[in-house]
C-alpha cells in the first residue's frame, strides 16, 4: 500500500503508539522501508537499513530523532516493534482552550524480537500535523524521504512483511486533569474582567 493520502494515515501525533512489524529477512539480507507518513520536511520512517531496524522522527527538518539497532537481522522470521509513550495530556486540552496537551515528550523503544534495542527519550514531538503533501506509505516510500542521509525513495522493502499493526492509545483526561483545566480557564476569564 502506497501513496494513500495522509488523511487516510493513524494519527500518531500527541499519544502514545506502537508500530509492529512480523517480517521475513531472506538469505542475503534485507533494507527497505517499513512504513512511513510524511517526508523531507516532517514525519517518520520504520525501515531497515543495511539489515538494522530503524525508526525516525524527521521534526519539520529542524532536528531527527533516530532509534537503530546495531546488528543487521539474520535471516528468518523477526517481530521487529517500536512502542513510544507519550508524556502529555493529548489533544482533550484543546477544549479547554489549553495548548499544554500538545508537542510533549515522549520515550521510543526499538524492540527486535522482544529485545530491546534501543530507548530514547524525544524532548518535543511534532503537535499538530505532518507535511500534508506528502504520503503514508507502505512497503516503499514513493515521495521525498524522511531522511536523505539514510537512503533515496522508493527504497523498496526486500523483507517480506507478512503482518503490520499499529495500536494507538490517545491520553484520556482524568476527573483532575480536568479541574485543573477548567480552573485555568476560569483564572483566565476573571482577569480579562
Amino acid at each position: 500500500m502506497t501513496a494513500l493520502p495522509q488523511g487516510d494515515s493513524p494519527m500518531l501525533l500527541n499519544s502514545s503508539y506502537t508500530i509492529t512489524a512480523d517480517i521475513e529477512v531472506p538469505a542475503a539480507g534485507a533494507e527497505g522501508m517499513i512504513l512511513t507518513s510524511g517526508g523531507r520536511f516532517a514525519g517518520y520512517g520504520f525501515y531497515l537499513l543495511q539489515g538494522r531496524p530503524v525508526f525516525l522522527w524527521n521534526l519539520v527538518d529542524l532536528k531527527r530523532i533516530k532509534w537503530e539497532g546495531t546488528d543487521a537481522l539474520a535471516p528468518g522470521r523477526h517481530i521487529v516493534e517500536f512502542d513510544f509513550q507519550y508524556d502529555g495530556l493529548g489533544v482533550g486540552t484543546l477544549a479547554f482552550n489549553n495548548l499544554s496537551g500538545l508537542g510533549r515528550s515522549g520515550t521510543g523503544t526499538l524492540k527486535v524480537d522482544g529485545k530491546v534495542v534501543a530507548t530514547q527519550k524525544m524532548e518535543k514531538t511534532l503537535p499538530m500535523l505532518l507535511q500534508w503533501d506528502e504520503s503514508f506509505d507502505i512497503g516503499s516510500d514513493t515521495l521525498t524521504g524522511v531522511n536523505d542521509a539514510d537512503y533515496q525513495p522508493p527504497f523498496p522493502l526486500t523483507a517480506q512483511l507478512n503482518k503490520l499493526t499499529i495500536k494507538v492509545d490517545r491520553p484520556q483526561l482524568s476527573p483532575q486533569d480536568i479541574q485543573k483545566l477548567e480552573a485555568g480557564m476560569q483564572k483566565v476569564e476573571a482577569a480579562r474582567e
